[in-house]
């Protein structure tokens, strides 16, 4: 597929401006941005959904495109079985994703079952060319390894949005980033895009900084030079207002700076004293689901729980009844008397469309209280939030899903919470959110729970994991979810080691046992590892010299403008280098 000159715009708001982009056979493309940047529009836009101000969208011809929307839709009427029609495969694939009455009517699914079914149907296409948005939403842990690793064996170009790191990291060799009206493409994972994302903030901060001197400087001379404006000075105040545009230029990212206070908590915060809970079989077929079997335990004081299991073990459900929302069959929990619950589920976007942003805040609070004495009033409250003041005054129907849940976030947040029930999260928000509600999490001076599918979240802000393992049996493990996984998967093998027969092949005395050889270096390939190796310390000496030379302020305009094209011109030269040796050194 190839995008050219392609732009895009709401009215004054522009998504996208002149950008091209090319994907290639075998090409695993990850698309990442903060939520309202267009992500699903430029989806759309491929796959002749929206249309298009200007620029134009090639296919190689006869390329077979599987498309996996944000919100599936499907024939009114129609059962599981009619989407799925006689394809073994796609009845296969829908078992692995939980999903097994096939007369059942789609209506009836709830709307994480048919996003998985529409999953199955785009997968059991076998496209060419994979189109998916948000394919990990609504999948529990289970099922998201499963999905990376059919995506990973499989031979399929993909273009994805997902905000899971962890899969962007194992399955794409590309990611691209919308930002700045632009598209970026860094030629490697999730790991690679943010070192090399950050050397290219690092470098546009250098050019914007002497924007900011050089802006000082025609400022001063445009007020003192009223009579200068009307004739022979033309030419130099244009330059001075596209100074201005590049000094206005933000590259590093606004952080959320979450620093709301926590009112305070005492050493008791809830204890579950022989909790049971189950529900009766929904049909003939089925069997009563136990959720908890005479359930005991203690919370601490400062804990961060997360919860993990197949969907339908009853994760939330077990918040639920924490929160007093359902009652248990048998035995009680004793909430402390200092506990202020902030509970964020899966169901609780339920603001008044026809409302502003700012109105949704000040219904709660003017002000908001933060942890450092100081108060906030709404409007920067909600700039903490990254809703910058045109946002707030927008109507909450212009919200993409993503600029919804953040915004939910933030009226949980505002109410000072000192035990923090978080269900699902991370569906839709993007990751420069994800990435300050982690760090706020890991800081925050009370308790968390946390039920969530995003593995890099909870590696990243739980201490100890509830594992729901269905039909009432969990388990407690001290320690995050690569930790649990790791001690899981070295079980698993010594229970197949000892169930597996022991097999034993006679060998004579003089038998060597036999090795398979690594693939060795031609001689050019040995050459050119070593000009590899002599090449890029020089080239990262030039880097740092040309950052010297662009943050001494001592260079004029035209200059700052050749150094910083050389710059972006090493920087390529140096992923595109780096690349090839790290392809030859594992292959030596």
């Amino acid at each position: 597929m190839q995008i050219d000159g392609l732009t895009k715009s709401f009215g004054d708001l522009v998504l996208l401006e002149n950008v091209s982009l090319g994907i290639s056979e075998g090409d695993r493309v990850g698309l990442i941005a903060r939520n309202g940047s267009g992500k699903t529009t430029l989806l759309n836009i491929i796959m002749g959904i929206e249309d298009h101000d200007s620029g134009s969208i090639t296919f190689r011809n006869d390329l077979q495109t599987g498309y996996l929307s944000q919100d599936p839709q499907f024939a009114p009427g129609i059962t599981v079985g009619g989407v799925c029609g006689e394809s073994a495969e796609m009845v296969r694939i829908l078992t692995q994703l939980k999903i097994t009455d096939l007369n059942q009517p789609v209506e009836q699914l709830s709307g994480g079952q048919r996003k998985r079914l529409a999953l199955a149907k785009v997968l059991s296409d076998h496209p060419q060319f994979l189109i998916l948005d948000e394919p990990t939403n609504h999948l529990d842990l289970e099922m998201v390894e499963w999905l990376e690793g059919y995506l990973g064996r499989g031979n399929s170009t993909l273009l994805m949005v997902t905000h899971d790191r962890y899969f962007l990291d194992r399955v794409c060799n590309r990611i691209v980033e919308m930002a700045d009206r632009t598209l970026y493409t860094y030629k490697g994972n999730y790991a690679y895009y943010l070192e090399k994302r950050q050397e290219r903030i690092n470098a546009q901060n250098v050019l914007v900084e002497r924007a900011n001197n050089l802006l000082r400087t025609e400022l001063d001379w445009m007020r003192r030079q009223p009579q200068a404006r009307g004739h022979k000075s033309r030419s130099r105040i244009e330059a001075f207002y596209e100074l201005e545009q590049r000094a206005k230029q933000r590259h590093e990212q606004q952080a959320l700076r979450l620093q709301m206070k926590s009112t305070y908590i005492g050493n008791k915060i809830f204890e579950a004293h022989h909790v049971s809970k189950s529900f009766p079989p929904r049909s003939e077929t089925d069997r009563e689901r136990i959720i908890l079997n005479d359930y005991n335990y203690v919370f601490a004081r400062y804990e961060k729980m997360g919860i993990v299991g197949p969907n339908g073990t009853g994760k939330s459900t077990f918040l639920k009844m924490l929160l007093g929302q359902i009652a248990p069959d048998q035995g009680r929990f004793d909430i402390g008397e200092t506990v202020r619950f902030g509970y964020y589920s899966q169901e609780g976007l339920q603001f008044d469309d026809s409302k502003k942003v700012i109105d949704i805040v000040r219904d709660i609070a003017e002000y908001v209280q933060m942890s450092d004495g100081s108060r906030l009033s709404a409007t920067q409250f909600l700039q903490q939030f990254l809703f910058s003041p045109e946002k707030q005054y927008s109507y909450v129907y212009k919200l993409s899903g993503g600029e919804k849940r953040r915004l939910y976030l933030c009226t949980i947040l505002m109410r000072s919470p000192n035990f923090l029930i978080l269900d699902e999260p991370t569906n839709d928000l993007d990751i420069v959110t994800l990435n300050v509600l982690e760090e706020y999490l890991q800081n925050f001076g009370g308790c968390v729970i946390v039920v969530s599918h995003d593995r890099y979240f909870m590696d990243k802000v739980v201490d100890h994991l509830l594992v729901f393992k269905g039909q009432g049996e969990l388990q407690d493990y001290p320690g995050n979810y690569s930790d649990w996984r790791e001690w899981k998967r070295l079980k698993d093998e010594e229970a197949a080691e000892a169930s597996a027969p022991k097999v034993t092949t006679p060998t004579t005395a003089n038998e060597k046992p036999r090795t398979e050889k690594a693939p060795k270096l031609t001689f050019k390939e040995k050459m050119e590892l070593a000009a590899l190796e002599e090449d890029l310390p020089r080239l990262e000496n030039e880097k740092q010299q040309l950052e010297a030379e662009m943050s001494s302020g001592t260079l004029s305009g035209q200059e700052l403008v050749e150094k910083g094209q050389r710059m972006q011109a090493i920087i390529d030269e140096i992923d595109t280098k780096e690349m090839r040796w790290l392809e030859l050194s594992e292959k030596q």
